[in-house]
């Protein structure tokens, strides 16, 4: 690669600068001085270029000029690398083309502090032993890295999956003050060792089928770069498995951390190991007390009624590492800024991110496993304890007085779905899992028999407890039964609450280290016209295939794919606000666009994945589907519409409507 003289010119005056500036003449002079010494004293010998250059390697100078100007590339690549997901708050970029070279630092502001945290290879992942090695081309299992640090969000890219997979990322990192992002001086010592976040890692593995397993989730306290004299620490972290498997190391990453600009004085390790064991003091003494706590006001709570016993009332639960916290600290006061729009559209993107249980090896009960925020969302799927806790926690962020409940379901087995109740005192349940919403109006048990009473509209039979990121109360009322529930939370007699002051003990954000720190969350990637192009015709294949293996002609028509559009607008927007609207002027385009004498016929459908052949395999197993792709007569015409919507953390609502008319034969 040639470069213009002005920009070789100035690549060699950096060089030349960086060398001065490592006193690079002064350490050869020494190298020299000890090489020629031994030498003359092991008798007559011929010196020449290549042992001198052998003499710096060993000394490990080339390794170090060559180490510092690759930290500089890097630097310059981070500066350069667009951000894989854009927050106007966040200052840090991500790594990209390494082999491209650019030497301007323009893009970062040389009045704050970066933390350049570099991931250097994965090793010991011993599950993909055997995993061998993909070709060219091959579609494979991968690993991708997402880290959360400080209202920060990152991501690596895809890797195959193998026992020593490919990890090499670089992140650069901000480390900031809270509140004082503009305008504020750099960060010093001190400063930096009272940020106790942690960079939060989540490594996702993704099949050949694009279903994501968690396979780790571990917290990194980066401070003891604050001791290195260089600036620069290098270490191993030991990833350990999730739920049943959280104390299996699931595999080791190498991560590099270096502060920019170097530190100017460092802090002693006994400072820090100091300041990390007050911290874990500190935090260990709260969650006792609070738990000493907890066992006295569930002994009130059984003093009350002996039926108790057998109500959910559930005020720890086990996160992805096996770790017990309070159920409180799981929700929090979450906005989505421009990402969301209204409660409702809230709903309908939790709604669309999948249902899975805990997977469990062997048979027995359900694996518990309550998901932090970017394990779930990274993953994007989790059981209905996450979708509940996400949902409650962007509810508060849209300002109801929202709160989780935990429960039971018509159908039986424990659930949790979200509850508000309106300045009015109405109370709307919302089903996290589907979007749906329930307004609940109680069953008054001392009514006379004749009274009239409100039919139950949920679909759920009894509820234990609710809480949120402040409150925890149980049910103490003599039915837990929903339809005869009062949620008048004031009532003592009815509910029985937690002291407010213990739970902000060890559940408001920083009160103690443990609690995992909550990310913003990401706008999509995703480019919904072109996704729904290239779905679109990807189902015109398919179905044309279906219909050549059934030596059938397949003729489309576009006018009556293109009215097919206003259908699925209208299906996504009664998704998102449960209003229908639009079908009258859908169905009188369609009655236009078919002959007299001619049927219509017509099959929408809704998937969370944009995965052609899944869909198109799923589609044929509903009889009219069936129909429509394999239709038969005279003058037939087929239409397919598709149309993607992006939410939130890739997550996406995809319609496909097949649609045929044809003449009509007796």
């Amino acid at each position: 690669m040639s470069l213009p003289p002005e920009k070789a010119s100035e690549l060699k005056k950096t060089i030349h600068d960086h060398l001065i500036k490592m006193d690079i003449h002064g350490k050869i002079r020494e190298v020299l001085s000890e090489t020629v010494k031994d030498d003359l004293g092991s008798g007559p010998h011929t010196f020449s270029e290549g042992d001198f250059l052998q003499a710096l390697q060993r000394r490990g100078i080339i390794d170090d000029v060559m180490r510092d100007l690759q930290f500089s590339q890097n630097i310059q690549q981070d500066t350069e690398r667009s951000r894989e997901k854009d927050f106007p708050q966040k200052s840090a970029s991500h790594v990209a083309d390494k082999n491209r070279v650019q030497l301007n630092r323009m893009d970062i502001d040389e009045a704050r502090r970066y933390l350049h945290l570099q991931v250097l290879g994965g090793k010991a992942f011993l599950e993909h032993l055997q995993e061998p090695e993909p070709l060219p081309g091959q579609v494979c299992s991968t690993f991708r890295l997402y880290l959360h640090f400080r209202n920060q969000r990152f991501r690596s890219k895809p890797v195959p999956c193998a026992c020593e997979p490919d990890l090499q990322e670089g992140f650069l990192l901000e480390v900031h003050r809270d509140g004082t992002r503009e305008g504020s001086r750099m960060a010093d010592c001190t400063t930096m060792l009272s940020i106790c976040d942690p960079v939060h890692l989540v490594l996702i593995k993704t099949d050949t089928s694009n279903e994501t397993t968690l396979v780790s989730s571990y917290f990194l306290d980066w401070r003891s770069v604050l001791s290195a004299p260089s600036g620069r620490t290098c270490f191993s972290v030991e990833l350990l498995g999730v739920g049943s498997e959280c104390k299996v190391p699931a595999g080791v990453l190498t991560i590099s951390l270096e502060l920019y600009p170097p530190l100017t004085e460092t802090l002693y390790v006994d400072i820090i190991t100091t300041q990390q064991s007050l911290e874990r003091q500190r935090t260990a003494e709260k969650e006792r007390l609070f738990l000493v706590y907890a066992k006295q006001w569930w002994r009130e709570f059984l003093e009350i009624r002996p039926s108790h016993q057998s109500k959910l009332v559930k005020i720890f639960a086990q996160d992805e590492n096996g770790v017990n916290r309070p159920v409180c600290s799981y929700v929090r006061v979450l906005r989505a800024g421009r990402l969301l729009e209204s409660p409702r559209q809230a709903a309908r993107f939790v709604s669309l991110l999948a249902d899975e249980k805990a997977p469990l090896v062997g048979g027995g009960a359900k694996q518990e496993q309550w998901c932090s925020l970017l394990a779930f969302v990274c993953r994007g799927k989790g059981d209905c304890e996450d979708h509940a806790t996400l949902l409650c926690s962007l509810l508060l962020g849209f300002g109801l007085d929202a709160y989780v409940c935990v429960g039971t379901r018509a159908k039986g087995g424990p659930h949790t779905w979200v509850l508000t109740r309106g300045t009015d005192g109405s109370i709307t349940f919302w089903e996290s899992l589907t979007a749906h919403r329930y307004l609940h109006q109680a069953i008054d048990p001392d009514a006379p028999p004749l009274a009239p009473q409100p039919k139950p509209s949920s679909p759920y039979r009894t509820v234990g407890c609710v809480f949120n990121h402040q409150s925890f109360l149980a049910n103490c009322q003599p039915s837990d039964a929903v339809p005869l529930c009062v949620f008048d939370f004031q009532n003592p007699s009815r509910w029985k609450a937690m002291s407010e002051e213990a739970l902000r003990s060890v559940c408001a954000p920083g009160s103690t280290t443990s609690l995992p720190p909550v990310p913003p969350l990401c706008a999509s990637s995703l480019e919904p016209t072109a996704a729904s192009n290239q779905l679109e015709l990807e189902m015109r294949f398919l179905v044309a295939e279906h219909r050549k293996d059934l030596e059938l002609a397949t003729v489309w028509d576009d006018h009556l794919s293109y009215l097919l559009s206003s259908a699925l607008v209208a299906y996504e927007m009664e998704r998102c606000t449960g209003v229908s609207c639009g079908n009258e002027e859908f169905q009188d385009a369609v009655r236009r666009a078919v002959p007299d004498g001619h049927t219509f016929k017509g099959f929408p459908i809704h998937f969370l994945h944009r995965n052609a052949r899944r869909a198109f395999a799923t589609c044929l197993r509903s009889q009219v589907c069936e129909e429509i792709v394999s239709c038969r007569g005279d003058h037939v015409r087929l239409a397919v519409r598709v149309r993607v919507y992006a939410y939130p953390e890739n997550a996406c609502a995809v319609w496909i409507m097949f649609a045929c008319k044809y003449r009509s034969v007796l």
